[in-house]
């Protein structure tokens, strides 16, 4: 029963938080007065190398506990 009434309470909680409302592009300026793209100037090109060398240390983890056993 508490399952049911826990699982309940979280499906009610996830179907009513309300996300953010997206930023105007260029900060709600004119379209073709700035050079940011809609959505900001996130750096992506960082952020996927460290994907990167992450899953890299990852995988040369799992392979050395494989030849371990």
């Amino acid at each position: 029963m508490k399952k049911i009434i826990t699982t309940i309470a979280i499906a009610i909680i996830a179907l009513s938080i309300n996300a953010q409302t997206p930023p105007e592009p260029n900060g709600g300026s004119n379209p073709g007065g700035g050079n940011n793209p809609v959505g900001g100037g996130a750096p992506v090109g960082s952020g996927i190398i460290v994907l990167l060398a992450l899953g890299a240390a990852y995988g040369g983890k799992k392979i050395h506990e494989h030849k371990k056993q």
